[in-house]
C-alpha cells in the first residue's frame, strides 16, 4: 500500500469524524465568547443525536432522501431549546456555570435513554434508512490528486462544517454583532455602559451553542452510527470543548483542532487497515484520540487565555 492509498483512506475518514467536532466546537465558541462557560456540549450533542435519529425514523417514508437534512434542522432546534436551560440557570439565576453544564450532560443522558425506552420499548433505536452518504463533489473531484484526496468518497456535511467555521470567524471578528458578543465576554460592564444588552447577548451566545451542538450530534448520529444508543455520543462533546481551547477560542483555530482530533479518531477506526499500524493492538488505537487530546492540550497550545469574563455572572452596576 503506497502513500497515496493511505491518504485516500485517512483523509476522507478524518473529515467525516471531524465534522461533528467542528460544529460543536463552534457552538462552544459563541457561548464562551459571550462569557458563559459551556461544558454541557456533550449533552447538547446527545440531544441532537437523539432527536435527529427519532425524527429520521418517524418521517423517512414521507421525506425520502431529504430526511437526514430535515432531521438536522430538528436537531438544531432541539439543541437550541435544550441550551435554554443552561442559559436560564447561568445567566438569569447566576448559578455556577460549571455545575449547570454538568447538570445538562447528566439530564440529556438520562432523558434521551428514558425517551428511547418509552418510544421503542428497548435500549436503542432501529437503524435509519436514510443517512448521509458518501459523495463525489462535482467538478472539484476532477482536480488532479487534490480531487482524489479531498473531493471523492467524502460527505457534504464535512464541507458544510468548514464553511460554517469560516462564516463564524467572519461574524465574530468582522461584524458589529461579533464585536458586541466579544465585548460582553471580555468586559460586560463596559459593554453595558455603551448600551449593549449583556443579558440578551449572552442568551444569544448560549442558544447558538445549543443549535450548533445539536447539529454536531445530528451529523454524528446520521453519518457514523446511524442509530441511537447510550454510547452514541461518548466523549465527543468534551473533545469539541478541547478543540475550542486548543484553538484558543477562535473559530478557525477550533476548526483546525477539530480536524486534528478527527484524524486521531479516524485512526482508531481505519488504523488496522494501514500497513504501519496493523500490528498495534486495537485497544491502543481506541484510546489514541483521548491521549492525543491530553497531549495537545498540555504540551502544544502554549498560553491560552479564555475571554476575561468567561464564567463570571454579570450583575448590573457591579464592578
Amino acid at each position: 500500500m503506497g502513500l497515496m492509498d493511505v491518504l485516500l483512506i485517512v483523509i476522507p475518514s478524518s473529515l467525516l469524524w471531524a465534522a461533528p467536532l467542528i460544529f460543536t466546537a463552534l457552538g462552544g465558541n459563541f457561548s464562551e465568547r459571550a462569557g458563559v462557560v459551556n461544558i454541557g456540549l456533550e449533552g447538547l450533542m446527545l440531544m441532537g443525536a437523539f432527536s435527529s435519529i427519532v425524527f429520521n425514523l418517524t418521517f423517512a417514508d414521507s421525506l425520502g432522501a431529504w430526511t437526514p437534512w430535515v432531521a438536522l434542522l430538528c436537531a438544531m432546534v432541539v439543541g437550541a431549546v435544550f441550551s435554554l436551560l443552561h442559559a436560564v440557570a447561568s445567566i438569569t439565576f447566576r448559578a455556577d456555570q460549571t455545575v449547570s453544564g454538568v447538570a445538562i450532560n447528566l439530564l440529556a443522558a438520562g432523558l434521551a435513554m428514558f425517551l428511547v425506552k418509552l418510544i421503542y420499548d428497548k435500549g436503542q433505536t432501529a437503524t435509519i434508512q436514510y443517512s448521509f452518504k458518501k459523495v463525489d463533489i462535482p467538478v472539484l473531484k476532477d482536480i488532479p490528486i487534490i480531487g482524489d484526496l479531498f473531493f471523492q468518497n467524502t460527505y457534504w456535511t464535512s464541507y458544510l462544517a468548514i464553511i460554517v467555521a469560516i462564516l463564524s470567524w467572519f461574524v465574530m471578528f468582522k461584524t458589529p454583532f461579533g464585536l458586541r458578543l466579544r465585548a460582553v465576554g471580555e468586559h460586560p460592564m463596559a459593554a453595558d455602559t455603551m448600551g449593549i444588552n449583556v443579558t440578551k447577548m449572552r442568551y444569544i451566545g448560549v442558544i447558538l451553542s445549543g443549535a450548533l451542538g445539536g447539529i454536531g450530534g445530528g451529523v454524528f448520529a446520521q453519518s457514523i452510527t446511524n442509530d441511537f444508543t447510550h454510547s452514541t455520543i461518548s466523549g465527543q462533546g468534551f473533545m469539541a470543548l478541547a478543540a475550542l481551547i486548543f484553538g484558543k477560542w477562535n473559530p478557525l483555530g477550533a476548526m483546525g483542532a477539530a480536524l486534528f482530533f478527527g484524524f486521531a479518531q479516524s485512526l482508531s477506526i481505519v488504523g488496522s487497515s494501514l500497513p504501519f499500524l496493523e500490528n498495534i493492538p486495537n485497544v491502543y488505537l481506541l484510546i489514541a484520540p483521548y491521549v492525543l487530546t491530553i497531549i495537545a492540550l498540555t504540551g502544544f497550545i502554549g498560553r491560552a487565555d479564555a475571554p476575561k469574563a468567561s464564567g463570571v455572572p454579570y450583575i448590573k452596576g457591579s464592578r
